[in-house]
């Protein structure tokens, strides 16, 4: 399985905008600038940390600033308000009754799925933007 690549997009926003947003203007051309894509896919992950009230946006050219100090942002908060889905996994519809492995699938994998969803969420809510900002200052 594998994500978007807009968390780490997202991440990599919140990362330029806690990093330069005293020292300029942080716009979606800067930022595209930075993540190499176009400032289209920019904006519009700009609006939905702005609607997940990460971010806030100055029209024109303000720029766009942390809503929250970044020690308050997680990972998890990042992942959640782009990626949609509400489960990691999906699974396929109608599984065969009559046989037994379709019969149990359900019960042989939900508590074992649901497990493993719990630790990425887990983990993600450890680590903050400031950690992440921290790291990057360290590797400059």
């Amino acid at each position: 399985m594998q994500f978007s690549s807009r968390f780490t997009i997202a991440t990599h926003i919140l990362l330029c905008i806690a990093m330069f947003q005293n020292d300029r203007k942080v716009t979606s051309n800067f930022l595209s600038g930075s993540i190499n894509v176009n400032p289209v896919i920019i904006r519009n992950i700009l609006g939905q940390l702005s609607s997940a009230k990460l971010v806030e946006i100055k029209a024109g050219i303000g720029g766009a600033y942390l809503a929250k100090p970044a020690d308050e942002i997680t990972l998890l908060d990042i992942f959640k308000s782009v990626e949609k889905e509400e489960a990691l996994f999906h699974f396929h519809e109608n599984p065969n009754p009559k046989c037994p492995v379709g019969r149990t699938i359900h019960t042989v994998m939900d508590g074992k799925i649901d497990t493993i969803q719990s630790a990425m969420e887990n983990e993600m809510s450890q680590t903050t933007l400031s950690d992440l900002l921290c790291e990057t200052k360290k590797n400059m």
